[in-house]
C-alpha cells in the first residue's frame, strides 16, 4: 500500500508541558493497514521506538532543527532496506538496558498513587525489560521498594519539576 504517511505534531502538546501517549496511540490506531505515522516532536522519542517497535514498526529519525525531530514509523513489512532510514539507538541514553516497553504518566496522580502505579507496572513486566515512569517530583519512597523487587533503576530530575525514571527489572528475580 502506498498511502501517504498519517501526520501527527506533538510539539504543541509538548510545549504546553502535555503528555502526548495518548495522542500518539489514538494515531496508531487510526493508521491504514501499511500505513506509516509521522510524528514531530520536540526531542528524539526514544522510549517510543520500543513501544511502537513491539506494534510492528520500524523508526527512522531525524533532527529537523531547533532541537526538533521527525520520525517516520513505519510498519516492519514495508520499511525500506537502508541503513540510513534505520538509525541505531545511541548507548549513550540507554546503554545496555533494552528501550522501555512500556511508558507510564503518574505526573497528575496524588501520593500514594504513582509509587502504587509504578510497582504495579514493575510486576507486570517482563524479567530483563524496562519500563519509563514519569512522576511528579523524585521518589525517594520508590527506589528502595524497586530494589527490594530485584530492579535496577536511572532517574533523573526534569527541567518542569518532574522525575523521569527507567526501571529494570531483574532476570529471573522475585521480590526479595
Amino acid at each position: 500500500m502506498n498511502q501517504p504517511p498519517y501526520e501527527l505534531d506533538v510539539r504543541p502538546i509538548l510545549r504546553d508541558g502535555g503528555e502526548p501517549f495518548s495522542a500518539i496511540m489514538q494515531a496508531v490506531e487510526a493508521l491504514a493497514p501499511g500505513q506509516s505515522l509521522r510524528l514531530l516532536a520536540t526531542f528524539k522519542p526514544l522510549p517510543l521506538f520500543q513501544v511502537l517497535g513491539a506494534r510492528g514498526f520500524q523508526p527512522a529519525a531525524r533532527e529537523i532543527g531547533g532541537g526538533d525531530w521527525e520520525v517516520l514509523f513505519m510498519p516492519v513489512d514495508a520499511a525500506p532496506s537502508s541503513a540510513e532510514q534505520h538509525p541505531a539507538v545511541p548507548d549513550s541514553t540507554q546503554g545496555d538496558w533494552p528501550l522501555p516497553s512500556i511508558e507510564i504518566d503518574c505526573r497528575d496522580l496524588m501520593p500514594p498513587e504513582p509509587m502504587v502505579k509504578t510497582l504495579e507496572a514493575v510486576e507486570a513486566i517482563a524479567p530483563g525489560a524496562t519500563l519509563v515512569a514519569l512522576l511528579p517530583r523524585e521518589p525517594r519512597f520508590l527506589f528502595p521498594e524497586i530494589e527490594t523487587r530485584g530492579c535496577l533503576w536511572r532517574g533523573e530530575q526534569q527541567p518542569d519539576g518532574s522525575y523521569r525514571i527507567v526501571i529494570r527489572r531483574g532476570e529471573g528475580t522475585g521480590a526479595a
